[in-house]
């Protein structure tokens, strides 16, 4: 048995008995070590380039056309895509020749419409029965609507489309054919407006002509609305890829 060393206030027979605190335990919170400025990330270039000054020149330029998908000039449209379209790629502008030049096979169409009201006039048809004469009103009825419907796909399908990295041309020829021509913007080298005659001139639409140095040497946009917009969305876009191009080569 354990005998107690102060003898004076503890009798001889007396346990000792000791007691120990638990002790308690501190945790330093460490805080994660700074991020130096080169690990940290930088804006893309796709970002740097959409908030430069040329591409906010163009975004002005474009706020007040329309977005309708049935218009000849549509700007900055969200539902709009192409083939070859890359997942990031911001489509600018997509063209299509004015209404006007639609205005001859509207006609033409409206009076396909109204010529079987005249079929009376013709003599040898009174000689055909009442069913055979329905089934030609009807063929030609066909025939109206399915030229319509043509005109209007080679109207509809018919576009340039300009976007944040190039130009695209897509000639809409029929429902089996279709031409795309194509350029980066980095290699147009020349842009010309043509603006000629009445109509053009009181609706104001013309041909945009782009000289490349690429495969296609050039490409044609006619009769598109406001050729001078156009002209100056160009520009900006031609000025941007230059500068872009110029601090690729500094870096």
């Amino acid at each position: 048995m354990n005998r107690s060393l102060d003898l004076d206030t503890i009798a001889p027979d007396d346990p000792v008995t000791t007691s120990t605190s638990p002790q308690k335990k501190t945790i330093k919170k460490t805080s994660p070590p700074p991020v130096k400025e080169s690990q940290a990330p930088k804006p893309s270039k796709s970002t740097a380039s959409k908030d430069s000054e040329f591409r906010q020149k163009v975004y002005q330029l474009l706020k007040d056309k329309t977005k309708h998908p049935l218009s000849s000039m549509l700007a900055r449209p969200k539902v709009f895509r192409f083939d070859s379209q890359d997942a990031d790629e911001e489509i600018l502008l997509v063209l299509r020749r004015h209404w006007f030049t639609n205005l001859s096979w509207v006609i033409i169409f409206i009076f396909m419409l109204l010529a079987p009201l005249f079929l009376g006039s013709i003599p040898f048809l009174d000689l055909l029965s009442t069913s055979l004469r329905s089934i030609i009103v009807l063929f030609w009825y066909l025939v109206s609507f399915a030229f319509a419907f043509e005109k209007f796909l080679s109207w509809y399908f018919n576009v340039f489309i300009l976007t944040e990295e190039r130009v695209v041309d897509i000639d809409f020829d029929n429902l089996l054919y279709k031409n795309i021509s194509e350029a980066q913007i980095s290699m147009i080298q020349d842009i010309t407006v043509s603006q000629g005659g009445v109509s053009q001139t009181l609706f104001n639409y013309g041909s945009v002509y782009i000289q490349t140095a690429s495969e296609v040497p050039q490409i044609e946009v006619l009769k598109v609305p406001n050729p001078n917009l156009v002209l100056k969305v160009l520009q900006q876009m031609r000025s941007e890829g230059e500068v872009e191009s110029l601090e690729g080569r500094i870096k």
